[in-house]
């Protein structure tokens, strides 16, 4: 009896990593709404657990700091892209239609809030560990967004004169500047804004006729006079 009794009052596997992964949310998104209110630099390890209500010592079997909050935002829209990009390997999805569910999903997580993304944007350029950080996710982000491009010319629906890391380049581009700029006003234009950098951006990523080898062979050019 008393050993039936113990295996029915023990939480099962399954049970404690569902409250595992509960607790680390709640973690994760009491930091994001307290830097989002206060700033990354005024808010501490206490306030996010007071107000994740969990005891102090909890953060850390999750987060070896505070900055990495930060990263595990940056990792989570890594995920979408990554899950995004896998749709496109297996689906005949046309990249028009691939830009429009990138922009949606994207900025889902940065257009809750305004002071969220200004927060995002100067701890990178002003944290060492996130800035180290975000180097490695962008450099993943970039490789997986050179295989959509990839993708894309092979399907003859890109422009296949310019080389795709240099068109990854642009794209990733094209998002942080309107994240950034979108950041400063604080209003809910995100996903407008990002829907117009898309559209400008498919008009002069469409394919070209007869234009296949112009921009290399004016790089080579280039390689060769430098």
């Amino acid at each position: 009896m008393v050993i039936m009794h113990a295996s029915f009052t023990t939480s099962s596997p399954d049970r404690r990593q569902r409250r595992s992964s509960q607790t680390r949310e709640r973690l994760f998104r009491a930091a994001l709404d307290l830097f989002a209110k206060h700033g990354f630099a005024d808010t501490t390890v206490a306030d996010i657990t007071n107000a994740a209500d969990v005891g102090k010592g909890t953060f850390f079997n999750y987060f070896p700091s505070k900055d990495h909050i930060l990263l595990a935002f940056a990792e989570m829209q890594l995920s979408k892209l990554e899950s995004i990009i896998d749709n496109l390997r297996t689906t005949n999805e046309p990249v028009p239609q691939f830009l429009s569910t990138l922009a949606v999903r994207m900025t889902e997580e940065p257009g809750r809030n305004p002071s969220l993304m200004r927060v995002l944007l100067l701890a990178n350029l002003s944290s060492t560990p996130v800035r180290d950080g975000m180097r490695i996710n962008q450099t993943r982000g970039h490789q997986l967004l050179t295989e959509f491009v990839e993708i894309g010319q092979r399907r003859g629906e890109l422009r296949r004169d310019l080389p795709a890391g240099d068109i990854a380049h642009v794209f990733r581009q094209t998002v942080f500047g309107t994240l950034l700029i979108w950041s400063l006003y604080g209003d809910d234009s995100l996903s407008a804004r990002i829907r117009t950098a898309f559209d400008v951006l498919w008009q002069g990523l469409s394919p070209r006729d007869g234009m296949a080898r112009a921009v290399p062979a004016v790089q080579q050019e280039a390689r060769h006079e430098s």
